[in-house]
């Protein structure tokens, strides 16, 4: 009996060659990864690429600290809580602050009104003086014209004296509110009402109170995440105490600690690939070297190594390299402190420094939340010297 092969079966000449082609595939690939490998393998082992897992993610840990002592009435964040700068956080009994307020500004008060006093007492003492040149002037004319009416024997000697005793009267008149005048001009010459020393340590006085009152709010110094708090409500707190934390997320560095051998080619300002386990490696930063640590991270521990005794053990030291990232993929992408990262050096332009040269640098952290404390302190002395003038 006969069979015929299927037409769609392939014959066994051409079976040989079919595997034959699979295998050149299969060896071409495989030689196209070696090659890749081989590639890589070259480009980090002539020194262009410096990569370590031993990274982590750093960042401005600020301590909210109270700037006067007292009791915890509210508090207005926890953990976890993103808030601004500026924002309340804490609020401390303000009672005998308001107190001490209110004295300040009843002593303003009075303080103007007792300059303004003696203000009007030099101007009085301005017209007694006047007053008395004329007194003096006046007995000085009736003497004169009475020694001419004596010497003809038109009155007596007598009257004559009479004469010149309220001649010596006026002038001790006058020297009396001259010094009176002269005494008073001494403590407003220069000055007024609100210029005068008396005022102006009021005033000092009632910014001092207005300050106190304010510093029972502790407000945030910075933006960020609050972190670490360890106060509580009705708690008794020194100025100066630690009640919690703020971490701007938006000031991040990543701190790569790099062997010493590979720090022969890092240079300032080289780019720099970062990954975290966070996202995977389909999310990518991007920095740039800023620097290097004045020592590796053993010198700095808290027992250094000793090495002058014993057996010694060459052990490979790291050097901490801080890396800058980029503002806007960290806002994208955010990243928290302590987070591992993989981290690659692009070390192919190495015109940079090694270290950064000593130059005057601008601040690098700031805070603008207590440029307006007095403003309000202002405010008050103002109204109440205009109130009371």
């Amino acid at each position: 009996m006969n069979t015929e092969a299927a037409p769609n079966s392939p014959s066994p000449s051409s079976r040989p060659r079919n595997a034959f082609a699979r295998k050149v595939a299969a060896g071409g690939a495989a030689i196209l990864a070696v090659a890749l490998l081989a590639g890589a393998y070259a480009a980090h082992a002539d020194g262009r690429w410096v990569s370590t897992e031993d990274a982590y993610v750093e960042g401005n840990v600020v301590q909210v600290t109270p700037q006067v002592g007292g009791v915890v009435t509210a508090i207005r964040a926890d953990n976890t809580d993103r808030v601004e700068p500026g924002a309340v956080l804490i609020e401390l009994n303000g009672v005998d602050a308001q107190l001490a307020l209110d004295a300040a500004r009843a002593n303003l008060a009075r303080s103007v009104r007792q300059v303004r006093g003696q203000f009007a007492m030099a101007g009085q003492d301005g017209a007694t003086v006047a007053l008395r040149k004329v007194d003096l002037a006046r007995a000085e004319e009736d003497v004169a014209r009475r020694s001419a009416l004596a010497r003809i024997g038109a009155i007596p000697g007598e009257e004559l004296v009479h004469a010149q005793q309220a001649v010596r009267t006026a002038r001790a008149a006058l020297a009396v509110a001259s010094e009176q005048l002269k005494r008073n001009h001494a403590l407003i010459d220069g000055t007024t009402v609100e210029s005068h020393p008396d005022v102006q340590a009021a005033a000092v006085q009632l910014r001092n109170a207005s300050g106190a009152l304010a510093r029972t709010k502790v407000v945030a110094p910075v933006g960020g995440v609050v972190t670490r708090r360890g106060v509580q409500v009705g708690q008794r707190v020194a100025a100066g105490a630690p009640l919690m934390s703020v971490v701007p997320l938006d000031q991040l560095w990543v701190t790569a600690n790099l062997k010493e051998s590979q720090l022969r080619n890092v240079r300032i300002g080289q780019p720099v690939r970062l990954t975290t386990d966070l996202y995977g490696d389909g999310v990518v930063y991007h920095g740039r070297v800023l620097g290097q640590d004045a020592g590796t991270g053993s010198a700095f521990s808290l027992l250094p190594a000793q090495n002058a005794t014993g057996n010694w053990i060459k052990v490979v030291q790291r050097v901490p390299v801080r890396i800058a990232l980029d503002p806007a993929e960290v806002a994208a992408q955010p990243l928290q402190l302590g987070l591992s990262m993989r981290v690659e050096v692009d070390t192919e332009t190495r015109d940079g420094k090694r270290l950064v040269a000593a130059q005057g640098q601008p601040q690098v952290y700031t805070t603008a939340v207590y440029a307006d404390e007095l403003a309000q302190a202002d405010a008050q002395v103002r109204a109440i010297i205009d109130a009371n003038r």
